[in-house]
């Protein structure tokens, strides 16, 4: 069974930084990409960012491109999101997804076990 575990959402100005961090269990970290998503109240989950299974390749949504980072360090079986100039519209639960396969996705449907989330909220 795996778990995943998020940490460190909270409350933060616009224009302020969070870091993210999501600890796996269960399988072999390094041998899954990882993925984080997030939803805003009274809207559909939608992907973030993506990173494949030995950190060679990164993939953004547009929104986050250049705001967002995605890391991992497979000896700690964690992955992060490193979010600078934050945005009112970035608030929203975010919850971080262990891939079925290696390669980074941007569907949904690509990821087979979620975190219950950690909420980021910015105020303006």
């Amino acid at each position: 069974q795996v778990h995943l575990v998020e940490s460190g959402g909270g409350l933060v100005q616009a224009g302020g930084s969070l870091r993210l961090s999501c600890v796996a269990s269960g399988r072999t970290f390094s041998t899954y990409a990882m993925g984080w998503f997030r939803q805003a109240p009274g809207k559909d989950r939608e992907f973030v960012a993506t990173i494949s299974a030995r950190g060679l390749a990164t993939h953004y949504a547009g929104s986050v491109d250049g705001r967002f980072t995605i890391s991992r360090d497979n000896a700690k079986n964690t992955v992060y999101l490193q979010m600078n100039d934050l945005k009112p519209e970035d608030t929203a639960l975010y919850h971080c997804s262990q891939s079925r396969g290696s390669s980074g996705s941007d569907w949904l449907d690509d990821y087979d076990y979620w975190g219950q989330g950690t909420q980021v909220t910015v105020s303006s």
